[in-house]
Parts: C-alpha cells; structure tokens; sequence
C-alpha cells in the first residue's frame, strides 16, 4: 500500500500592503507586485515604482492586508 501525499493548495505571493507616506504620514493600501507608479494621494509623493516582479516600495509598511 503506497502512501498517499496531502495535495497542498499554493497561495499566491502576492498581498496587499498599507503603506505610510514618508512626507505627509498618509496611509494608503497597495499592491505588492504593482504595474504602474502610485502616488500619495493627499501630497503627491511617488510610494511605488514598478518593476519587473515585485514593486519598489519607498514608504514604510504598517500592515500586511490578506
């Protein structure tokens, strides 16, 4: 009788992240593997710089959302 593997279900590595504005302290929700640039919405400072896999964050995480 051959042993049976449990099948594990792969999560993506990918999250949404609430990131603190370094200039003004503003937090805004982003994507963690964003595409295109985003801006703080309140002194439009740039928080994310895309790049080819995961983006550049500038501004200090404070949570990681699910």
């Amino acid at each position: 009788m051959k042993a049976k593997f449990k099948v594990l279900i792969p999560e993506p590595k990918s999250k949404f992240l609430r990131i603190k504005c370094p200039n003004c302290g503003n937090e805004q929700t982003v994507f963690s593997h964003a595409t295109f640039p985003v801006r703080c919405l309140s002194c439009g400072t740039q928080l994310v710089y895309p790049r080819s896999g995961k983006a550049k964050i500038v501004g200090e995480i404070v949570r990681i959302l699910g």
